[in-house]
């Protein structure tokens, strides 16, 4: 009986892995990921250029996009339509370890 209940067990630890996804349920298609590369790049993220601040210039841009998709989302009364607020300050890229080297 206790090698039975051991088996279950083992075989429910191993399935849940398979069963459980940390992905999306759709895929993004080709014009969404173009879409939103559009987006950052009118926010003032340029992917071709070598840059020494990479981390920290993708997310302001990420940041723009988020408020400029939240503004878009508010009501007419300024409140969002997800439930969240967001407040701070500017967002400023930091320098990089190796920036002067």
């Amino acid at each position: 009986m206790k090698t039975l209940i051991a088996a279950a067990l083992a075989a429910t630890v191993l399935a849940a892995p398979a069963l459980s996804f940390a992905q999306e349920s759709q895929p993004l298609t080709r014009a969404q990921v173009r879409a939103e590369l559009v987006q950052l790049e009118q926010a003032g993220y340029r992917p071709g250029v070598s840059s020494p601040y990479y981390p920290a210039d993708i997310q302001t841009a990420r940041a723009k996009v988020a408020q400029q998709n939240a503004t878009a989302e508010a009501t007419a009364y300024g409140a969002s339509t997800n439930g969240s607020t967001q407040a701070g300050g500017r967002v400023t890229p930091a320098k990089s370890v190796y920036f002067g080297q």
